[in-house]
């Protein structure tokens, strides 16, 4: 729950990131970015990227309504009223790079949003002294980089890169970020591994994502659980997720050329599968859920796909309140 907090904390002060950069910024303005207009402030050495048309998701019927009903519903106008800003409206695109920094994956978030400076600004200053934080500031390369230091572990970092977007992460994500915006480093769409990864996903989703997987990983895990010693061929995945005619619809594909260990994987699953079908017995809204998920495999990849109903969602719901 703290670690929630420390995020939520981070992602308010990245709002109220103030620059005064002296080279116009080439990042895209909130309202008219595409999603390869984002992409091309990803680092090119980014392992993974994962994308949210934040716009599109909160827009949706079951979303807005998830929003109405919530007991933070009173935060919510609050921090509209205090800011100016509706995360409905004034919120597009949220893009996340995934980078590996000495063996460790860090991620840096940039955000495509409307917002007043000053309004940002003001509320900062007083959460920061409410939070008992402390702001600092550098300069790297004309933009403005603030860390927000808590009390035990490391300082996340932001900076504002111009009137319509704001990078939050680990001081080596959020550098990078800059870089590529000021055309110092490359972008990754240079990446031939990762943006051919991400040309077959699909684009066009509410939340999609790509992933390069380092083997060391998949070494790792097979080695610390033999059942998982198939998925030691695994080397990327992708996700997609969106909601359409009152379904929301899940994609997941992890990457790998062995075609019998994906067979494998596919049974391995499957096993799991039958085995949560048994086990809803006595709640039948559980089995719905798991009758709509489809898992099977084909020589290069194991597809895990799903398309639920939304009055399915609303059973789980119903039975989570009444437990």
């Amino acid at each position: 729950m703290k670690k929630i907090t420390a995020l939520g904390i981070a992602l308010v002060f990245v709002f109220f990131s103030f620059s005064s950069c002296k080279k116009e910024a080439e990042a895209p303005k909130a309202g008219q970015a595409s999603v390869d207009d984002m992409l091309r402030l990803v680092p090119e050495d980014a392992i993974g990227v994962i994308f949210i048309d934040f716009h599109k998701a909160v827009s949706t019927e079951m979303a807005d309504k998830a929003i109405k009903e919530s007991e933070e519903y009173q935060k919510y106008q609050e921090f509209i009223q205090m800011t100016g800003i509706d995360p409905q409206k004034d919120i597009y695109f949220v893009t996340v790079a995934l980078s590996e920094v000495t063996k460790k994956v860090e991620g840096g978030a940039i955000v495509n949003m409307k917002f007043n400076k000053e309004a940002l600004l003001t509320l900062a200053k007083a959460k920061a002294e409410e939070e008992g934080q402390e702001i600092k500031e550098e300069d790297y390369n004309g933009i403005p980089v603030y860390a927000l230091w808590e009390e035990k572990g490391e300082p996340e970092y932001f900076a504002f890169l111009n009137d319509s977007n704001i990078v939050v992460g680990k001081d080596v994500v959020v550098k990078s970020v800059i870089d590529v915006m000021h055309k110092r480093k490359e972008n990754v769409l240079k990446n031939k591994a990762l943006s051919d990864l991400i040309a077959k996903t699909d684009k066009n989703a509410m939340i999609w994502g790509s992933v390069l997987i380092p083997s060391e990983a998949m070494n790792k895990v097979a080695s610390e659980n033999p059942m998982m010693a198939n998925l030691q061929s695994i080397n990327a995945a992708s996700l997609a997720f969106d909601y359409k005619n009152k379904n929301v619809i899940a994609e997941i594909k992890v990457m790998s050329s062995d075609e019998e260990k994906n067979k494998q994987v596919a049974e391995l699953l499957n096993g799991f599968k039958a085995l949560g079908s048994m086990a809803a017995s006595q709640k039948p809204e559980i089995g719905e859920l798991i009758n709509n998920i489809e898992i099977t495999s084909a020589p290069d990849h194991v597809k895990i796909y799903a398309k639920v109903p939304e009055e399915v969602i609303n059973k789980l719901k119903e039975t989570k309140k009444a437990e």
